[in-house]
Parts: structure tokens; sequence; C-alpha cells
């Protein structure tokens, strides 16, 4: 046989091949895509369902504020604050801890963070609080008070909560853990003498204030 020959028989051999081996990769991803298109639809609706299913177990809130405000008074402050106290309190409340506390009982762990702002109103203020003697400006001013004590709810939270085994818990007992914390927060101010600093600092702006004035000789007085 001829060189030529054989090596076109060797050429055909190797067309034959790659056709043998190329077809069953063609039919093979054909297959392949037929099946992936086959299941998308299905795939997608298991994907709703899974969806829709989650949004029935964890429902997204809708909050709407009322479209109607009222506002049943407006009125004119005149109040210096001077000082703000950032605290923190962990308040424990309880139902039932009892005999029967493993059926019935609540218990909650709140740990409030709150502030309390105090310093004078000078609305209180009248003519007779202020005047002179020879070279010196007489000032009397209002005793300070606190103004202020609000829990902030972004950092305010309850860290743990076991109820009973026949109840789903008390509504109102968080509600009543955050107004005793309200309470405790301002007592804690009130014990770290928030009252005689605020007066303090009242004393130090409204001097400056004078100074600025021109009034030299300032004198507090408490009580005239």
């Amino acid at each position: 046989m001829k060189k030529t020959h054989l090596a076109e028989i060797l050429l055909i051999i190797i067309f034959l091949v790659v056709i043998a081996l190329g077809v069953p990769y063609a039919v093979v991803q054909v297959v392949k895509q037929t099946t992936e298109n086959a299941v998308a639809p299905i795939r997608q609706a298991n994907e709703a369902i899974r969806e829709d299913v989650a949004s029935l177990l964890h429902p997204t809130p809708t909050i709407v504020p009322d479209p109607v405000t009222i506002i049943h008074e407006v009125k004119t402050l005149a109040r210096l604050e001077t000082i703000q106290y950032s605290v923190e309190k962990v308040i424990s409340a309880e139902i039932a801890q009892n005999e029967l506390g493993f059926l019935f009982g609540d218990k909650l762990l709140f740990v409030a963070h709150g502030s309390v702002v105090a310093g004078i109103d000078l609305e209180q203020m009248t003519s007779e609080d202020i005047w002179f003697e020879g070279k010196y400006l007489y000032v009397n001013l209002p005793d300070p008070e606190i103004f202020i004590v609000a829990l902030d709810n972004e950092k305010s939270y309850v860290y743990d909560r076991e109820t009973g085994l026949l109840t789903k818990g008390d509504i109102n007992l968080e509600t009543q853990a955050r107004q005793l914390a309200e309470k405790e927060i301002r007592k804690a101010a009130e014990d770290d003498e928030i009252l005689p600093q605020a007066q303090k600092n009242a004393e130090y702006i409204m001097l400056r204030i004078f100074e600025g004035l021109g009034f030299e000789d300032v004198v507090f007085v408490s009580n005239p």
C-alpha cells in the first residue's frame, strides 16, 4: 500500500474517532440543557412557595401613622438646660415566681439606657430677682429642676425573658419594667447630685452673660 493511501486511511480513522467521541458529548449537553430547562420552572415555583411560607411565618410589620394630628397645647419655654446625665440600669421584673412559676410564671431582664436633663426655668424669674446694691448686681436664680427623664429606645432592650409552660407572658410586664427604669434612672441622677451641679452650671453660664453685658461684679443669692 502506498504511503499516500495510508495517510488518507489514518485521517479517516481519526475523523471517525472524533465523531464517535463528540456525538455522546453533544448528546449529553443537549440532555443536560433540556433537563435544566424543564426543571427551572419547578425550581422557581418551589422558591416562590418558600418565600410565601416565610412571609406567613415571619410577616413584615406594616406601620402607618394616622393622617390626623391633634396639637393640644403650644407653650413658650425659657428653660436653661445646664447638665445631662446618661444612665444605664438593669431591671428585673417577674410574675408568679413560686411553686407554680414553671407553669404560669413570667420573668424578664430589661437593660435600660436613658438620659436625665436638668437646669433652671428662667420664666420663673421676675424683676425682683435682679437688683443693684452699690456696684454689685445681685441675682436670685430659680431653683434647679429636672426637665427630662427619657429612655433611649434604640439602646434599651429585653436581655432575657422566661415564661411558664402554660402562659405566653404578661403583655404589661415590659411596660412596667420601663416605667420602673425611668424612676430608677431619675433616682440615680439625683443621688449623684445632678441638681446642685445644674445650679453651679447655671450660675456659670449666667455670669458669662452678665459679664458680656458689662456687669463685672455679680453676686448670686438664694432666697433673699
